[in-house]
């Protein structure tokens, strides 16, 4: 096999103290990220990226609270997905459910995409 393959790590949830309003450096609240990387075949044909290191790269991103822009966390997740073995483009989307906004609202989403990406 040659070429190219997606592997996407959809909704993972953590619960982190994300924002810039003073109530949310000190509460946890929902946080879901979509990464999706794109990788490239090694020589020998085979595509291999370790799921485990995907979520690891998104866990430590997050791990880093109190976070503040949504922005950021993609940003960041995309700059280490780009570092990984065999990943040529990456995307991530962060969504947040709960955003202090007068009227309803799913949730507010920011994607940052890097590298190779279609």
């Amino acid at each position: 096999m040659s070429g190219f393959v997606q592997i996407t790590l959809r909704n993972m949830r953590f619960h982190v103290r994300v924002g810039i309003l003073p109530h949310e450096g000190h509460l946890s609240q929902p946080l879901e990220i979509d990464l999706t990387v794109r990788a490239s075949a090694a020589p020998s044909g085979e595509v291999a990226v370790d799921y485990r290191e995907l979520h690891a790269l998104v866990s430590r991103v997050v791990a880093h609270e109190p976070l503040l822009f949504l922005e950021t966390i993609a940003q960041q997740i995309v700059a280490g997905a780009l570092q990984l073995p065999h990943v040529i483009g990456a995307r991530a989307a962060v969504r947040k459910p709960h955003v202090a906004l007068p009227g309803p609202l799913d949730y507010a989403e920011v994607v940052i995409q890097g590298g190779v990406c279609e």
